[in-house]
């Protein structure tokens, strides 16, 4: 347990200084994890563009269909793109070697991703790659400077380019300021903006599958409290009339 909080605790840390370093300019993700469709896009939307590279190696495939709603076929025609059984947990098909040698160390495991960073930091992230010829894969992220992997949403979002501010003083470097569009993708620039939207909402769900029964579950929950309640105060009102 102590090891598992000293983890979590490391994460938030990394989390703040990357933060402070992007001077906490986050968007409001906006999500709903009581949208099952937004799950769905965001499921097929993570296995296309995100699995390749990432594992969610605490999420099982069975799982997944049965929290978003989903048949056995359609998850394993359709978001299963490793050959595993409907009961494996969800793996990247990038060998860690190879991986290793590509990007200096294998890509991270997202399941704890959301509950790490949070929803509107991931929102953020993703949303902040631009195109930069100094940096060893081309692309750099306004929220999280010198990340090291390239922009998995580029085709849909297109490619975007840094605006620069004034040079520090004390660095003579020129921060970025914002960020256009200069080749437009795939998607309107609103319907990127769900798609990143519906990821997020996935790995939000992926950190914490429990929270979708627990939301159902607490609205039974707070009836059965309310009517005991009730029944309480009648009992208790029946009670003492008596012994008046």
């Amino acid at each position: 347990m102590f090891g598992r909080f000293a983890i979590a605790a490391a994460g938030l840390l990394l989390s703040a200084s990357a933060l402070a370093a992007a001077g906490g300019e986050v968007q409001q993700a906006g999500t709903d994890l009581g949208d099952r469709g937004s799950l769905q896009r965001g499921a097929k939307l993570y296995m296309n563009y995100c699995a390749g590279c990432h594992s969610l190696e605490h999420l099982r495939y069975s799982r997944m269909a049965e929290d978003l709603g989903l048949t056995e076929e359609q998850v394993m025609e359709n978001l299963n793109f490793t050959g595993g059984q409907i009961g494996d947990h969800i793996v990247n098909s990038m060998p860690a070697d190879a991986a290793a040698d590509w990007f200096g160390k294998p890509p991270p495991d997202l399941t704890l991703i959301s509950r790490v960073r949070g929803p509107d930091w991931l929102y953020t992230y993703l949303k902040s790659f631009y195109l930069d010829e100094s940096a060893v894969l081309g692309w750099n992220n306004k929220l999280f400077p010198n990340v090291s992997m390239p922009n998995p949403l580029w085709p849909l979002q297109g490619i975007q380019h840094a605006e620069y501010g004034a040079p520090d003083p004390s660095t003579g470097e020129r921060p970025v300021v914002g960020l256009t569009v200069a080749t437009p993708g795939s998607v309107s620039p609103e319907e990127f903006d769900q798609a990143v939207r519906d990821i997020t909402a996935f790995l939000e769900y992926a950190g914490e599958p429990a929270a979708l029964k627990r939301e159902r579950v607490g609205v039974w929950v707070i009836f059965f409290l309310a009517v005991f309640t009730f029944l309480a105060w009648l009992l208790n009102r029946e009670y003492w009339r008596d012994v008046k």
